[in-house]
């Protein structure tokens, strides 16, 4: 049994709420949720990851166990802040993973501070720039929700109720108008982008696209699964992360 624990991150004001789990490896791993979500979304792919290392996945401010924070307001603020927190916590450069809005924050981290990155791992990543919208992203959500087993709605529905309405709307109009295809150019970093292969949030033709614009990207997607792909198992993204990363030690 891999052991954790549930701790504060608190520089400058900002209380941030992550849970880390195993010890000294070949590989620390960052782990940052999308929006309404939190870190126990994580949870299983971060239990497999810390067979080989330290796993690290955190509360952005305003979600999960997190309060909101001014200075952690925007993307890039968000950015930052983890930028910070690998600087303290980790050992050496990471593995960053994203999850949809995280994969926003992680992409832009990955640009702005290469050298705290070994990999970084973008799954399911937003927004479709075809479908820029709070409208379409609405729609897209409960075409992609119907179906789902009650893990995936009951956690998501638990994490969301957790979020208030009024932060959550402002994460999303940040969202909305962050373009990630501006930023994807410009990561210098071996990128694994991960969908689930009925995932309509990010559809087919995104991932491939935003694999195409990474100087050094690589698309995998997972069969029978959706835009939750991490809650409802473990497996096999967690495999897909740590095949990612011993291949990028290796290069």
């Amino acid at each position: 049994m891999v052991k954790s624990w549930d701790l504060r991150y608190e520089p400058d004001g900002v209380n941030m709420a992550y849970t880390e789990s195993g010890g000294p490896g070949r590989s620390d791993f960052v782990l940052v949720h999308g929006i309404g979500m939190g870190r126990v979304t994580f949870g299983g792919v971060a239990e497999t990851l810390s067979g080989v290392g330290r796993s690290f996945a955190l509360d952005l401010p305003g979600f999960g166990d997190s309060p909101q924070h001014a200075s952690a307001d925007s993307l890039v603020e968000n950015a930052e802040l983890v930028a910070r927190f690998i600087e303290d916590r980790a050992t050496g450069p990471v593995t960053l993973v994203g999850h949809s809005m995280g994969t926003q924050i992680v992409a832009e981290l990955a640009m702005r501070r290469p050298e705290l990155v070994s990999g970084l791992v973008l799954i399911a990543p937003t927004i479709n720039r075809r479908e820029r919208t709070a409208l379409q992203q609405a729609l897209r959500m409960v075409q992609d929700l119907w179906g789902e087993g009650a893990r995936v709605l009951l956690l998501g529905m638990y994490e969301y109720l957790k979020t208030s309405p009024f932060w959550f709307v402002g994460r999303l109009r940040r969202m909305l108008r962050h373009r990630i295809e501006l930023v994807l150019p410009l990561i210098p970093v071996p990128t694994l982008v991960l969908r689930g292969e009925d995932d309509r949030v990010a559809p087919r033709d995104w991932g491939r696209e935003v694999a195409s614009l990474l100087p050094n990207g690589e698309l995998r997607e997972i069969p029978g699964r959706g835009h939750e792909a991490i809650i409802q198992s473990a497996e096999p993204v967690a495999s897909l992360i740590l095949e990612f990363a011993g291949a990028v030690r290796t290069r």
